[in-house]
């Protein structure tokens, strides 16, 4: 949404704290902390998606809709619809006068590095202002940056925990030398909220893997992460049919072996693709066509994976490996496990939850085969719930009670420590003073708060360091240094 007033994405109250805060307030610095998980299976969040919302709302947006325009159209705009809608008298707009005067926003962000996992109370994240009469201000972006900041987090940490399912099977039962970014793929674009929220978390997926179906994905990342895909491995997707294929193909050739021979000796002859089979009947395209296709596979430059989309997941999956296992047979790897002739595997392209991805994996080695023989897909419904003791449990910015809260604030260069501690708040106790983050050699963060400002940017331990400031990135990271840190250079 690049376009309006950017002082204007706040809630209503926002505009009116200026004048409530206390009398020469000269700096506040505020933290953002996932304050307690309401997942049982995650006590960590991964660290994600800053950097991106500083190049595009701190930087592009900020310059080009307010200190980019004329004094007339930035705080004209700000007072016409304030005017409008809270009223003249219930604000102040010379705080945004002086804002456009100044030409720059003065603001200092310091963080953890994107991909470390950072445990529950633990701040993310720091803001503060760099210029005196703007101790306003961090509070006043607080709205902004929290809409932005935690579905990116949320997404980076669901591709995480799939991925420790891929490598815990995988050291089971497939050989090192397999790739473990391309075992699972994403497939949630169409059930996201909105286009915007959906390449924000298929930036998180491909912190984890490379597949995703989400195209748009790919330049957000070269963008806001300095890669290219071009060069390095970024995000893949693949070949597929959907069901209009398949079904305007029936109409016409009144069969379903027609179109498949055709994929595989004309249309794609040195490609792998995946063929969704269950239009009409998935197990008699199993038993019965594929025999009759067997020398078009065997004899194909690539893989046809086979597709099915209804029915139970888990069962459709790991029954079609031993199917295809029955008809195309295999090898057995240096694990001792059941590799399927390179040119057949098989899919399911959503309905994957964390649960059954595991149930999968575990049905596949109990009988004996590698799990590297399935692609699985996580669509929408994973990426945005979870489910756990048989209650569905939504991902919101509640799922981590992620906040910004003002700890912190200086009058006349004296230091205030300032903190909330609701008698029956429990996990709402907010931090108190300003933050040193430590991390120790298993790579475990933990912090300890009290501190002036001045005390905690010169502590050496604090992992909490600049990346932005008054307008221009002082640090930034790759998408590829991201991966190493959140995979510890196991990517």
């Amino acid at each position: 949404m690049n376009n309006g007033n950017p002082m204007l994405l706040i809630d209503f109250y926002k505009a009116v704290h200026t004048e409530m805060l206390p009398e020469k307030i000269t700096k506040s610095v505020s933290y953002f902390t996932p304050r307690m998980s309401r997942v049982d299976m995650w006590d960590k969040v991964v660290m994600f998606g800053l950097q991106g919302f500083i190049k595009k709302y701190l930087i592009e947006y900020f310059n080009d809709e307010f200190f980019g325009k004329s004094y007339e159209e930035a705080v004209g705009e700000y007072k016409r619809i304030m005017d409008a809608a809270l009223g003249a008298d219930a604000y102040k707009i010379d705080k945004i006068e002086k804002l456009h005067k100044l030409g720059y926003l003065p603001i200092e962000i310091i963080s953890l590095p994107e991909g470390a996992r950072v445990p529950m109370h633990v701040p993310m994240f720091g803001i503060t202002n760099t210029h005196p009469e703007f101790a306003w201000l961090p509070q006043a972006l607080e709205s902004l940056i929290s809409a932005e900041s935690w579905h990116p987090m949320i997404a980076a940490t669901v591709g995480y925990t799939y991925r420790e399912i891929v490598n815990k099977y995988y050291d089971k039962t497939c050989d090192d030398s397999l790739p473990r970014a391309k075992a699972l793929g994403a497939f949630d674009f169409r059930g996201e909220e909105c286009t915007e929220s959906a390449i924000k978390a298929g930036a998180g997926w491909c912190l984890s893997f490379l597949n995703t179906a989400t195209v748009p994905t790919i330049y957000y990342l070269e963008k806001m992460y300095d890669c290219d895909c071009t060069k390095e491995p970024v995000a893949f997707g693949s070949p597929s049919t959907e069901h209009s294929v398949m079904c305007s193909n029936y109409a016409i050739d009144g069969d379903e072996i027609t179109l498949l021979r055709r994929l595989l000796t004309e249309i794609y002859p040195n490609t792998s693709f995946s063929a969704v089979l269950d239009s009409y009947d998935y197990w008699n395209i199993i038993d019965n066509v594929l025999p009759q296709l067997k020398e078009e596979i065997l004899n194909h430059n690539g893989c046809m994976l086979m597709r099915g989309d209804s029915g139970e997941c888990v069962e459709v999956v790991t029954k079609t490996v031993f199917k295809l296992w029955e008809q195309f047979g295999g090898t057995v790897n240096s694990k001792g496990y059941k590799v399927l002739d390179p040119h057949v595997k098989a899919i399911y392209g959503d309905s994957i939850t964390i649960q059954r991805c595991e149930e999968i994996y575990r049905i596949l080695e109990e009988n004996g085969f590698a799990c590297s023989n399935v692609a699985l897909g996580v669509g929408s419904f994973s990426m945005q719930c979870v489910e756990e003791a048989g209650m569905l449990k939504p991902f919101t910015r509640d799922t981590f009670s992620s906040c910004i809260k003002a700890t912190y604030c200086e009058i006349d260069d004296k230091p205030y420590p300032i903190f909330k501690n609701p008698k029956d708040g429990g996990f709402k106790k907010s931090q108190k003073g300003c933050c040193v983050v430590s991390v120790n050699a298993e790579g475990e963060y933990s912090f300890k708060d009290e501190y002036s400002w001045e005390e905690a940017v010169a502590n050496k331990d604090n992992q909490l360091v600049t990346i932005f400031k008054d307008g221009n990135m002082i640090k930034e990271q790759s998408l590829k240094e991201i991966r190493n840190i959140l995979h510890g250079g196991k990517f």
